[in-house]
């Protein structure tokens, strides 16, 4: 189901939950994982549709390390404009680099 965010980023903010209680994207099937993943995308056509932005940034965390603070799997769909309030949450770091080769080997269960 759908709702517009209480607290919104932005005109049109809107949260995306199942409707069965899932703590977070560890926590639900992938059946209603598909389920919540098409409503986002429902969301995201209608705001394009009716708020025309010039963007949309869509958030979902996952426990308090990943900033989730509503126990509750949800998506945020924020409708978005060039200069409005949002800030990226992080940069991007180019000498984390050199770990891609040890990440991808802990990932796929290969060396080297």
């Amino acid at each position: 189901m759908a709702f517009l965010d209480i607290n919104p980023a932005a005109d049109g903010h809107t949260l995306v939950v199942p409707k069965r209680h899932a703590t977070d994207i560890w926590d639900i099937d992938s059946d209603a994982m598909a389920d919540v993943a098409r409503t986002v995308r429902r969301v995201g056509m209608l705001l394009r549709d009716r708020v025309d932005p010039e963007g949309l940034t869509l958030f979902q965390a996952n426990r308090a390390a990943g900033w989730q603070d509503v126990f509750h799997l949800h998506f945020h769909v924020v409708p978005r404009s060039t200069g409005d309030d949002l800030v990226r949450p992080w940069q991007s770091v180019p000498d984390r680099r050199h770990r891609l080769g040890d990440v991808h080997a802990l990932l796929t269960g290969t060396t080297g």
